[in-house]
């Protein structure tokens, strides 16, 4: 029988397909995976908080389990009746939002790619500091409590920074917004653990969904980071939270009944714990601060135009890159100054739902008083650099070197009195002032002439922006820090008068 030269070559394809299908795939699959969990077992081994189970499984098993999770699907029912659509309709709708949010995690791309890659860039672009760190405080969280950093917002680099600053201890899981669904970022965030929100969204089964994945993630230990403000800010305050995941955090959260009993008093008043075998949830305070803020000028123009659009513009990102990156090559110090992170003292939720539970108090109230705990303690370790407190000294009206010193060593004195954490360099608050000055000058945000140093025309505006964490943490109300300079009243060479300058 003779058969044609591509129909045997043909057959043969097919069953090298097959044996690779059916015998080679499987066993590479078992060899790979072999691997990768003897590479997370060294990894757990280093890690002061092991990469949890839940992080590790398939991501269709993730979704499949939140799409049937009782809570959703009685969830997926009532939307169908509401709407008036067909209930497998609501499940495919309810699936597309879980396959959305759901994350992958990838060992290699967090440990080998990320972890390496933000390291970098942090030090390419920064110093970086430490303003305050209870480690004790840390050391004694509860190794079973589930951890959720509590972030202020002030630039996009804060993912970089914390991922990089905690990757001796843990992995973290962000909650990131709609500016990063975009391809390929998206699935480099998305195999980093991080997880996609919709911040404005209104539909009552994504909030389900969404609750769910925050609750179930929260159930199985994953390691969190949540910025409480929903954007960054426009200000350069840390302002009020919002509900969204702290409030999914709460009420996803069931701690143990007190008991009732006379004999039990001495337990009743003890805080309370998580029921047997739950999480408890542990939060902890986090505060960032930069010398320079890479999107300042985004961020003034989207306050002066009250909205929150921001429009980077991708060549003059990448200009701004590769002129760091040229500067490092030829030996030049690129850096943008300093940047600093503060941890405050740890919160328990159950703890905290002990200490101000009352009767009748409702899930929302408890949420709203955990907000404000929370975005308190991260306001009081706000660190201060050397540039914001320059920013503060010049709003006093000085424009003399000399008379800006003591302005600033007088702003030092008060914030340590109020417990602020100072990271400048050295431990003279004037010399780290005027390193700040000399920075705003080569920026172009001063100008130094005869001895003054003065507000450029479009520089007044960048000044409260970087002076404005210095007076929230001196306790100024909104009214005292809408009487930050404005441009028309920053000293300048016209109208300075006859005030005395000193030249240096």
């Amino acid at each position: 029988m003779e058969l044609p030269v591509w129909l045997v070559a043909l057959a043969l394809v097919l069953a090298a397909i097959g044996a690779l299908d059916r015998v080679l795939a499987p066993s590479m699959r078992w060899v790979l995976r072999r691997r990768m969990e003897r590479a997370v077992a060294r990894l757990n081994e280093r890690l002061q908080r092991p990469i949890e189970p839940f992080k590790l499984m398939a991501r269709q098993d993730r979704i499949n389990r939140l799409v049937y999770d009782p809570v959703v699907t009685e969830a997926i029912a009532q939307h169908a009746h509401e709407t008036g659509i067909p209930e497998p309709v609501a499940a495919e709708e309810a699936r597309r939002y879980a396959r959305e949010i759901v994350p992958g995690f990838s060992t290699l791309i967090y440990f080998g790619i990320a972890i390496r890659l933000a390291r970098w860039l942090t030090r390419a672009l920064y110093r970086v500091r430490i303003g305050r760190l209870d480690t004790q405080a840390i050391a004694a969280i509860d190794p079973n409590a589930t951890v959720v950093f509590v972030m202020n917002h002030r630039s996009n680099m804060d993912y970089v920074l914390l991922t990089w600053l905690v990757s001796d201890r843990s992995t973290l899981s962000f909650a990131v917004g709609e500016w990063a669904r975009v391809w390929p970022l998206s699935r480099l965030i998305r195999a980093m653990g991080a997880y996609f929100i919709r911040r404005r969204s209104r539909n009552t089964l994504y909030r389900k969904v969404l609750a769910r994945y925050v609750q179930m993630a929260t159930a199985e230990g994953v390691t969190q980071a949540i910025f409480p403000e929903g954007g960054l800010s426009l200000d350069g305050r840390v302002g009020p939270a919002k509900m969204g995941l702290l409030h999914y955090i709460v009420t996803g959260f069931r701690p143990r009944p007190r008991s009732g009993n006379a004999s039990d008093n001495a337990a009743a008043q003890a805080p309370a714990a998580p029921p047997q075998g739950a999480h408890d949830v542990v939060f902890l305070p986090v505060a960032l601060g930069y010398d320079r803020v890479l999107e300042d000028q985004l961020l003034l123009r989207a306050a002066k135009a009250g909205g929150r659009r921001f429009r980077a513009r991708p060549f003059g990102v990448v200009q701004f890159l590769l002129r760091r990156l040229w500067g490092r090559l030829i030996g030049r110090d690129m850096r943008l100054g300093y940047a600093a992170v503060s941890f405050g003292p740890p919160l328990s939720l159950a703890r905290f739902l002990a200490e101000t539970d009352t009767a009748g108090a409702a899930e929302t109230t408890r949420t709203e008083a955990l907000a404000a705990r929370l975005m308190q303690e991260v306001t009081r370790v706000v660190p201060i650099l050397p540039v914001p407190l320059a920013a503060a000294a010049l709003s006093s009206g000085a424009t003399g070197r000399p008379a800006l010193t003591a302005e600033a060593e007088r702003l030092a004195s008060r914030l340590r009195a109020a417990g602020a954490p100072l990271r400048l360099p050295g431990s003279d608050a004037g010399a780290a002032a005027m390193a700040g000055i000399d920075e705003l000058i080569r920026r172009g945000v001063l100008r130094a002439r005869r001895g003054r140093i003065t507000s450029t025309a479009s520089g007044a505006a960048l000044i409260a922006f970087y002076a404005a964490p210095v007076f929230q943490h001196l306790d100024a109300d909104a009214a005292k820090l809408a009487r930050l300079p404005a441009p028309a009243a920053l000293p300048s060479p016209e109208t300075a008068g006859d005030r005395k300058s000193e030249e240096t």
